[in-house]
């Protein structure tokens, strides 16, 4: 489980405290290291290798410092020496390594200086040790904590749509397909996810694939299936003989991993390229996108037989603020400064229920749910400005997700849209741990938001919702069978 940030930060002053006076390169930056990871809660061994040996483009080797496959490189000089030749030092082993391997985040130190870089964002930020308690949150990718980001065009999202379409086409060729590839794919998902947000600790997902499976991917269906019924179980009934990383990994519940499936076959190129996935920033990825990935793992002609579209975030919020929330912000406008009025309106965001009749991946109800939480953080820190702490952050969030409901055709995006609700409920969670200093998260799974399989205009929507409940009816139903019958 991740650190508050409340307990990151009096780590870091610790840190300072004990090892700023800490100068010889050799001697002592092992140790220095492995406090820096402490402070982030995270066991440095488990994570990342001291001397990493790689060939460089002169067909020499060179040690990187400390190196986190796919995360993190850095390159530690003595106190004085300069960063910018320690970076250009850094950047030399780039050439020698895997796809998956290559860094996010690469810091140069000489002890008593930082200096930052993320290579996704190419930002640079430096301070002194000094500062170190005050930049915490440079380094959430360590501990769990992501920046979030609701960009579409983000060549990340792209990257992690292509690489999960070409996993379930290398899965349909070898025969694995219909229900079960749609199930085994919604799990993937959440894992990807969970390894990169705390859900699970940092990366250990991408670790057990990398260190328990083959090279040559024979075992990894089997593993993978052993793994998925090890989240499906609490902790108290696993086996004792367990294999130890495997005992690590939190239980989830929320019927995502009940059922049993066919083991899938793997070989080494399906291996890499779910390495490939694990290696992406998918606290990067808003799950407001995960429709734009149901699309690309579709062939084009089976897109327009099922339906399947997507709306873009713009447009949905272009429905969603005139609808309704518009309104719940101007009625906060106006309840500043009267805790009563406040306390109403939270309230009336807990009794609000949404149906999307033709919910696809769920995109409407995603966004909704994310701009309601935006809005209740705020009226939640309006209640509570005058208060130097809040304890028992969870007992103060009154949204969640089974406010939203959702009637889709198709199984595949039923099932990404209930799963992008927990993800999108995470990520949420995840920003009020950031603004109150304590960390929040909801597992077990215990509510999920009701996303019925079937046909919508068949079925009684009020046997998923009474009507006198409903608050708001909202989507994007598709009108391709009009086209198609005039043609």
């Amino acid at each position: 489980m991740a650190l508050s940030w409340n307990e990151i930060k009096d780590r870091a002053l610790q840190f300072t405290k004990e090892l700023a006076e800490e100068e010889r390169e050799s001697a002592e930056s092992k140790s220095f290291w492995d406090a820096f990871f402490n402070v982030f809660g995270i066991t440095r061994r488990r994570v990342a290798s001291f001397e990493e040996p790689v060939k460089k483009l002169n067909e020499n080797y060179g040690f990187i410092d400390l190196f986190w496959k796919g995360t993190l490189l850095v390159e530690h000089k003595s106190k004085g020496k300069k960063l910018d030749k320690a970076y250009s030092q850094a950047m030399e082993y780039f050439s020698g390594l895997k796809e998956h391997e290559l860094p996010k985040y690469v810091i140069v130190s000489d002890f008593e200086n930082f200096r930052l870089y993320d290579l996704d964002e190419g930002t640079q930020e430096d301070f002194n040790i000094k500062d170190f308690y005050k930049k915490v949150k440079l380094f959430g990718f360590i501990a769990g904590y992501q920046k979030r980001s609701f960009k579409e065009e983000d060549p990340v999202n792209v990257k992690a749509a292509e690489l999960l379409g070409k996993l379930h086409d290398k899965l349909e060729e070898d025969g694995y397909g219909g229900h079960e590839l749609e199930v085994f794919l919604v799990r993937i998902l959440f894992c990807l996810f969970a390894d990169d947000t705390s859900i699970f600790e940092k990366d250990i997902f991408k670790e057990y694939l990398e260190q328990r499976t083959s090279e040559d991917g024979s075992d990894l269906g089997d593993k993978l299936a052993h793994f998925f019924q090890v989240l499906n179980n609490p902790k108290g009934i696993r086996s004792k003989k367990l294999d130890e990383h495997l005992a690590e990994f939190p239980y989830i519940n929320g019927k995502l991993f009940d059922e049993k499936l066919t083991i899938p076959s793997f070989d080494k190129e399906m291996r890499e390229v779910l390495l490939q996935c694990s290696s992406l920033d998918w606290g990067k990825i808003s799950p407001a996108i995960f429709g734009s990935m149901f699309q690309s793992v579709m062939k084009p002609e089976e897109r327009r037989n099922l339906g399947a579209h997507y709306t873009s975030e713009q447009n949905i919020l272009k429905l969603i603020k005139p609808l309704f929330l518009d309104d719940l912000w101007d009625e906060f406008s106006k309840c500043k400064g009267n805790t009563r009025k406040l306390d109403g309106l939270h309230e009336k965001l807990t009794k609000l229920k949404f149906l999307d009749p033709a919910c696809g991946c769920g995109n409407f109800l995603i966004i909704s749910y994310r701009e309601l939480r935006i809005l209740e953080l705020e009226i939640i820190k309006e209640i509570h400005k005058k208060s130097q702490v809040i304890h028992n952050v969870e007992s103060i969030i009154g949204l969640d997700v089974d406010q939203f409901y959702g009637i889709e055709y198709e199984e595949w995006p039923a099932r990404i849209a209930e799963v992008a609700m927990w993800l999108m409920d995470h990520q949420m969670n995840m920003m009020v741990s950031e603004k109150f200093g304590e960390y929040f998260t909801r597992l077990p799974l215990r509510k999920s938001a009701i996303i019925v399989n079937d046909n919508a205009l068949r079925i009684d929507w009020n046997d998923i919702v009474a009507k006198d409940e409903l608050s708001y009816i909202l989507g994007n139903p598709p009108f391709l069978w009009k086209t198609i019958s005039n043609t």
